[in-house]
């Protein structure tokens, strides 16, 4: 089971490689991989750090406990209808994006956020909604 917080629910999607860190990346690709490739694994809806958090630099600024980060989650898991202590599959999960979320969503919900601006998150929830698999890190 991976246990997620509810904005990185929407990182995952917009996920190309890109990270705090070199550990931080190689964390996040073993993640992203295992719910790209296997779509039925099990994820658990946390509040505040979760499984990505873990290999967050220990030399930077830390933002998984800040209040923003925290506001961030709660409009992604409002939006998609969901809530925190939820088991579900990863499938389920871009289940919920394709139902509740426009590719628009993402600059209002992630505002804030320093990689919305890249545009790769929009993209994910784009692809999910054209029914399209997510790519390969570094496609």
């Amino acid at each position: 089971m991976i246990r997620l917080r509810g904005h990185h629910l929407l990182c995952l999607l917009g996920y190309r490689g890109m990270g705090y860190s070199p550990d931080f990346c190689t964390n996040m690709t073993a993640i992203y991989e295992r719910l790209r490739e296997q779509p039925q694994t099990r994820v658990v809806l946390v509040e505040g750090p979760d499984d990505i958090c873990a290999a967050y630099p220990k030399d930077k600024p830390p933002h998984c406990e800040e209040t923003s980060v925290a506001h961030r989650d709660s409009r992604v898991l409002e939006k998609l209808g969901l809530r925190v202590g939820r088991e579900m599959s990863w499938a389920d999960v871009c289940g919920a994006v394709d139902e509740t979320m426009e590719a628009g969503d993402i600059g209002r919900i992630c505002a804030g956020c320093p990689w919305e601006p890249y545009g790769v998150c929009e993209d994910g929830v784009q692809r999910i909604k054209r029914g399209e698999e997510l790519p390969l890190v570094g496609a």
